[in-house]
C-alpha cells in the first residue's frame, strides 16, 4: 500500500534511502538524487524569479527617469535592487541544494521509494501495483523528471509532496522524480521493473517524447489491478 511516514516512526536507515531494510526477495535496482541546478530551475523557478527583478528594477528606473531623476539616484536603485536580487536568488539556490542533497528517490524490484526533507526526512513508498502509470519529461539533452500517476487517490497530499509531486494537480497528486541526470536510463530500468513485475497490466503508449514516454519509444501505462 501507499504510505508516507516520519523518520521517527523508523530506526534510521539501514539502507540509504530507505526506513527499513529490504524484504527478501527485493532487490535494489537503482537510487539517485535530483541534479541541484536543474532542481532550482524547474522546481523552485528561479529564473522566473530572476525575470521578476529584472522588470521590477527596469520599470522604477525608467519611472525615475520620466521623473527627471539623476543618474546617481537611479545608479543607488539598480544597485540596491542587484543586491536584492543576488539575495533573494541566493536563498533559493541553497534551500534548492539543500532539498537536492536530502533527497534519495529509490527504485526496487517491487517499489519506487521517495525519501526527502531537510529538518525532519519523510519516506514514500510507492508499490508498482499502486502506480496507473509512469511518465517522462525531458527538458534537456539528458535531464528530466518521471512523473506518476497513482490508481487510487488519498494517502498523500499535494503539500506533503511539494516539491516532488507534478505541479498543480492539487486533487490527484501525482509523484514526481524530478531532476534525474540520465533520466532516459532512469525510465529504462523503472520500465523493465515495472514489467518484470506484473507483465500483464503494460502497455506501450506512442507518444512524443517531450511530453510522455516511460522509455524512449513511448510512455509506459500499468492498469489498475
Amino acid at each position: 500500500m501507499i504510505k508516507l511516514h516520519d523518520e521517527e516512526e523508523g530506526g534510521g536507515e539501514p539502507v540509504r534511502g530507505l526506513p527499513q531494510a529490504l524484504p527478501e526477495g527485493e532487490q535494489l535496482l537503482w537510487q539517485g538524487s535530483p541534479g541541484m541546478l536543474a532542481f532550482a530551475i524547474h522546481a523552485f523557478h528561479i529564473r522566473i524569479v530572476l525575470a521578476y527583478f529584472v522588470t521590477a528594477t527596469g520599470w522604477r528606473l525608467a519611472n525615475l527617469e520620466s521623473t527627471g531623476a539623476t543618474g546617481l539616484e537611479m545608479s543607488r536603485v539598480a544597485i540596491n535592487s542587484g543586491i536584492g536580487a543576488v539575495a533573494g536568488l541566493g536563498l533559493l539556490v541553497f534551500i534548492a541544494w539543500a532539498m537536492a542533497r536530502a533527497t534519495v528517490y529509490t527504485i526496487t524490484s517491487k517499489r519506487v521509494v521517495l525519501r526527502y526533507g531537510v529538518a525532519i526526512r519523510k519516506y514514500v513508498n510507492l508499490p508498482f501495483d499502486q502506480i496507473a502509470s509512469a511518465d517522462m519529461r525531458r527538458y534537456g539533452k539528458e535531464t528530466g523528471d518521471i512523473v506518476l500517476a497513482l490508481a487510487t487517490v488519498g494517502g498523500i497530499g499535494y503539500l506533503k509532496l511539494w516539491p516532488h509531486v507534478r505541479p498543480l494537480r492539487f486533487s490527484r497528486a501525482q509523484p514526481m522524480l524530478r531532476g534525474l541526470a540520465g533520466v532516459e536510463n532512469v525510465a529504462r530500468i523503472l520500465a523493465s521493473a515495472i514489467t518484470a513485475h506484473a507483465p500483464s497490466r503494460i502497455t506501450q503508449i506512442q507518444a512524443p517524447l517531450q511530453a510522455r514516454a516511460a522509455m524512449p519509444t513511448g510512455g509506459l501505462a500499468a492498469s489498475a489491478p
